[in-house]
């Protein structure tokens, strides 16, 4: 795959298990410990984790509910890889139905066996596709590496206790 001028991506390792990462990953109940930057909070309303099944996370910033610290992500699972990748989308939710999103984009999350430094781990990328480059400009400045940066720092030590 080509990385686009319209694509947000981020490539890190991560000094924990790829089997680690996955089970922090494909339980909503994992995912909902780590998926956003702390102090903000995740609920998962829907998690179908198969192609084609809802992915639905809310989340709640410390100004609380109501607020404007408040993002509704309604999606979709386009295809899980076990242990290797994770495709999902905002333009769609379950069942393959189109969706009128606020921030259109398709997230490939792919994970890799790495050693580094002799540490036994994980390579973990995250490529985030836009429509055009207006979408991805919104999305950069939103702050999205350090957002997402966040989240993976969280998604390692919440793995690294698993």
């Amino acid at each position: 795959m080509t990385t686009t001028e319209n694509d947000l991506e981020i490539s890190r390792f991560l000094a924990v298990s790829r089997a680690r990462v996955w089970k922090a990953w494909s339980d909503p109940k994992n995912l909902a410990q780590w998926w956003c930057p702390a102090p903000w909070k995740t609920e998962v309303r829907k998690f179908d984790f198969r192609a084609g099944g809802d992915f639905y996370t809310y989340m709640t910033g410390p100004d609380g509910q109501g607020g404007t610290g408040e993002s509704d992500n309604p999606g979709c699972f386009l295809e899980i890889v076990p242990l290797e990748r994770i495709v999902t989308t905002s333009l769609m939710v379950g069942g393959w139905r189109p969706v009128v999103s606020w921030l259109p984009m398709t997230a490939i999350v792919t994970m890799a066996d790495e050693t580094k430094d002799g540490v036994a781990g994980t390579r973990y990328v995250a490529r985030v596709l836009h429509l055009n480059d207006e979408d991805r400009k919104k999305h950069e400045d939103m702050g999205f590496y350090e957002g997402w940066g966040t989240c993976i720092t969280q998604l390692e030590a919440f793995a690294q206790g698993l």
